[in-house]
């Protein structure tokens, strides 16, 4: 098992209740200047992926990403062992309002889970966005079982390192108009979101609302943003 990451104190009940409110939560600071840098150099060091995507190759936008192989890097590792246990928290707690099975307290059971259905490539990565790049609008489903939340941690400054690059976040309500989301996370910040919906309050108890997530255009300069997606992928 990884050695776990280091992790700031994360308030973890206004984590909550942001994510029940709004859908997102940010973070204190989870890795430092020296990790971020760390981590964006590893974007040419081929052994350290499984595979590259190029976004415009497949109409999902431009810019490219890198999925991580396995073994993960020891800094990636940590922070998926870390932040999955008080994230199954919350998602156990969402899986009771929508009448869903629970998911592992620990991340080495939701990893059994995934490779029972068949789920054993790693899903964190690596996105690299230049001037002009941008992601669209997308769910981060890779399977039939789907831990409902992720991370994604800024590694560069913005407005210094690059300009423009927002993250956007669409919520489609249920005959209603849908609601965007603009967050704009401070180096080694992380975002908390859904992967696909969240559990809403309804006249009848809770109904599920679909999420999707992209990324704004770079107007200049270099953003790296890490992902950590805790179910793996077919």
């Amino acid at each position: 098992m990884p050695a776990q990451q280091t992790l700031p104190a994360i308030d973890w009940e206004r984590a909550a209740l942001d994510l029940d409110r709004t859908g997102v939560a940010v973070t204190p600071p989870l890795l430092t200047p020296a990790q971020c840098s760390e981590v964006i150099g590893l974007y040419e060091r081929d052994r350290v992926f499984r595979s590259t995507v190029v976004m415009a190759r497949h109409s999902f936008g431009q810019g490219e990403y890198r999925y991580f192989s396995a073994p993960l890097h020891p800094i990636v590792a940590g922070l998926r062992e870390s932040l999955y246990p008080p994230l199954a928290k919350i998602a156990n707690r969402w899986a009771g309002l929508l009448d869903e099975p629970p998911f592992p307290g620990d991340l080495e059971g939701l990893t059994k889970a995934c490779a029972a259905a068949g789920q054993h490539k790693p899903t964190p990565l690596l996105l690299r966005y230049g001037p002009g790049d941008y992601n669209c609008l997308h769910q981060d489903v890779y399977g039939d079982l789907t831990f409902p939340l992720q991370v994604a941690i800024m590694l560069n400054e913005p407005d210094a390192d690059f300009t423009g690059g927002e993250s956007v976040f669409v919520e489609q309500r249920p005959r209603a108009q849908s609601r965007p989301i603009v967050a704009r996370p401070g180096r080694g910040q992380g975002l908390i979101f859904p992967v696909r919906q969240r559990p809403v309050p309804s006249a009848r108890g809770h109904r599920r609302v679909a999420m999707r997530h992209g990324v704004s255009q770079v107007l200049s300069g270099e953003r790296h943003v890490l992902g950590v997606i805790f179910h793996n992928a077919r």
